[in-house]
């Protein structure tokens, strides 16, 4: 049986709920940009972006600045400019999300609201916090918008029912899975039909990359906006966001990168005290369990706690790095001398290099000579965690529409 959690509901079985999507709304079908779903997005990112939902979920403002009218418009505006042919919605959209980053199910389903598409989205039960206001803002925005919103889309709870999984999967056009190697093959052991695909965020890690030189030079107030841009961008999702860096390289001189790493982290301790950031204690326990654990494989050569909330280990080996998430504020740190050197530790994984204190001729190198091996995003520190349209090398508005293409006739030979 199915929760149904927008709109708010009894629970429903699958296969009244697919009955339900594939009643033709009022008003007609949804068609790429429809003004209806532009307007309930723009209303529903009124509803998150209250100062109070603000300060309690800081995350919130992000979807809310993503979702306001003049980003839809800029989006719909791009998507129009493809002059390939004539866009039309996918069909029926399964996004099955995951439970460890709280918002990212909204960013997923609303572009894809936004093609046109009925979706249905699977929301673990573990969901809080951030995503439980999400919802409520969403039901809240629902009863202004027209009906043809609440007829198209559907959010909902079930535990691990194959069955259920199984019935969406068999009647979706495109599903979206999101989440680690392991839960994304598990989903896809249920078959699609023979014209639908899947579109998956499987396994990713980041890094950051701070120029030793660059951080030298910035004044003091941007050394202390860094930190707190980091801040944002490690702890939001407690570092386990595929987007949050868990490797920091400090390019340039290694003597200098020393110095420069015991401030920037000096700052961090700062911003963290601050923000009266707490690190639960089993997180802390873990933490250091993972840390020693790497120091007796002989991965880190040192280990430094500062305090409960940051734990910064430095690789013996730049190329080398522990695999897997080891707890929030855990930091693997090296230093190489340039951009250049990244080269040998990028791979497919990495999705987001975050940076401060380079160039963008400088960046643009590294990307040119990574060419397709890894990193799919190139971003200053405060916007590891900004979604974008483009996602792991997708372009999601593309990847939600389907095109018919129109060729003009053959000139005429006489």
């Amino acid at each position: 049986m199915i929760q149904q959690r927008f709109p708010e509901g009894g629970d429903i079985e699958a296969p009244v709920l697919l009955d339900e999507l594939g009643v033709e709304p009022e008003g007609g079908p949804l068609i790429v940009g429809d003004p209806r779903v532009a307007d309930f997005l723009a209303a529903f990112a009124r509803r998150l972006l209250t100062p109070a939902g603000v300060r309690r979920f800081p995350e919130l403002a992000s979807l809310g600045f993503f979702l306001r009218r003049a980003e839809i418009t800029r989006r719909l505006d791009g998507l129009r400019g493809d002059a390939t042919g004539v866009r039309f919605p996918r069909g029926l959209v399964f996004h099955v999300p995951p439970a460890n980053v709280d918002t990212i199910f909204v960013y997923s389903w609303a572009l894809s609201a936004l093609a046109g598409n009925r979706n249905v989205v699977r929301i673990s039960p573990r969901a809080a916090g951030a995503a439980e206001r999400a919802l409520e803002a969403l039901n809240e925005a629902l009863a202004e918008a027209h009906p043809a919103v609440g007829q198209t889309q559907r959010m909902v709870t079930y535990g691990h029912d194959d069955a259920v999984t199984a019935a969406l999967s068999a009647a979706c056009d495109l599903r979206v899975i999101w989440g680690g190697d392991r839960s994304v093959n598990e989903v896809r052991r249920h078959p699609l039909a023979p014209r639908a695909r899947d579109l998956t965020f499987p396994d990713r890690t980041s890094f950051a990359a701070i120029s030793v030189a660059g951080w030298q030079q910035a004044p003091q107030a941007a050394r202390w906006e860094a930190a707190q841009a980091f801040f944002n961008d490690a702890y939001w999702f407690d570092q386990a966001a595929c987007a949050s860096p868990r490797v920091l390289f400090w390019v340039g001189d290694e003597d200098a990168a020393v110095g420069a790493g015991e401030e920037f982290f000096a700052h961090l301790r700062a911003v963290l005290d601050a923000s009266r950031h707490v690190t639960e204690p089993t997180m802390a326990v873990q933490k250091r369990v993972c840390a020693y654990g790497a120091a007796a494989d002989g991965l880190v050569r040192s280990i430094r706690l500062l305090g409960n909330e940051i734990a910064v280990l430095d690789l013996a080996e730049a190329a080398i790095v522990p695999s897997g998430w080891l707890g929030a504020g855990t930091f693997l740190q090296a230093t190489v001398p340039g951009l250049g050197a990244l080269a040998a530790v990028v791979g497919p994984k990495d999705q987001t290099c975050s940076y401060f204190g380079f160039g963008l001729h400088e960046l643009g190198m590294l990307v040119a000579g990574l060419g397709a091996r890894g990193i799919d995003r190139v971003v200053p520190f405060g916007s590891a965690l900004s979604f974008s349209a483009v996602w792991d090398g997708y372009d999601l508005l593309a990847e939600l529409t389907r095109v018919t293409t129109l060729e003009p006739p053959m000139p005429s030979s006489g």
